[in-house]
């Protein structure tokens, strides 16, 4: 399987962290931010990974190399201008080619196993689904939550507050989310919600570790995070 890495942005909530330094790669306790979702990704047998750069790409690409050294090899997608999630996305299906391919925003860190995936893609290919996401439990910053998780493992835009939880910017989709669309600025959420509507979204809930690193507190939250963890590891 394929990983699209969502590594574009800006990072305008980060500033001043990333007038100089783009987000995927800021600090984070001796390492770029990013580097953590490349090891994830070859700890869990996936190694052919397509990342998107658009601003101070030529940092990205020159930090970053080819991703031998964090066990993946990057294949790069280069945008003149960001073009959002979903423009970002359908510039890079040549390189994802045909079958469903994981998608991984470039500023969350987790400890999910992508290896798990594997079923969910298939799931997508037997059953004609576009999309398969990884909700987890609402966070203070985003106490509303996206999407309803409902019966039989569905996605919907609806139902119980007790089934509203967040995206984690985790997901599988399928290249024929895309069908129709064109080349340009274009943000992947209302692809999804049409998906949804459609009954073509699968979904399931992950409560296991993982922080969206939107912020330069959060960023702290995570080096915070994992200095106590290496302690703890270290007794």
């Amino acid at each position: 399987m394929k990983a699209m890495l969502l590594a574009a942005g800006e990072g305008q909530r980060m500033r001043p962290l990333t007038l100089i330094t783009p987000k995927p790669l800021l600090p984070v306790n001796g390492q770029p931010l990013v580097a953590y979702s490349l090891q994830r990704l070859a700890q869990s047998g996936i190694t052919d990974v397509v990342m998107n750069t658009s601003y101070l790409a030529e940092k990205v690409e020159q930090t970053l190399g080819d991703g031998q050294q964090f066990g993946v090899q990057i294949q790069y997608s280069r945008e003149q201008q960001k073009l959002e999630t979903g423009g970002g996305i359908f510039k890079a299906l040549p390189l994802l080619g045909q079958d469903p391919f994981l998608v991984v925003n470039g500023d969350v860190w987790c400890n999910y196993p992508f290896a798990v995936l594997e079923k969910q893609k298939q799931r997508l290919q037997d059953e004609h689904k576009l999309a398969h996401l990884v909700l987890v439990s609402n966070s203070p910053h985003h106490p509303e939550g996206d999407f309803y998780l409902v019966e039989e493992g569905h996605i919907a835009l609806s139902g119980n507050a007790e089934q509203r939880f967040t995206y984690s910017g985790i997901s599988i989709l399928h290249p024929d989310l895309f069908a129709g669309c064109n080349p340009g600025v274009f943000s992947l959420a209302p692809l999804l919600r049409e998906a949804i509507r459609q009954g073509q979204v699968t979904g399931e809930l992950y409560q296991g570790e993982w922080l969206d690193i939107g912020t330069p507190d959060r960023l702290q939250q995570l080096c915070c995070h994992l200095q106590a963890s290496e302690s703890l590891g270290a007794k």
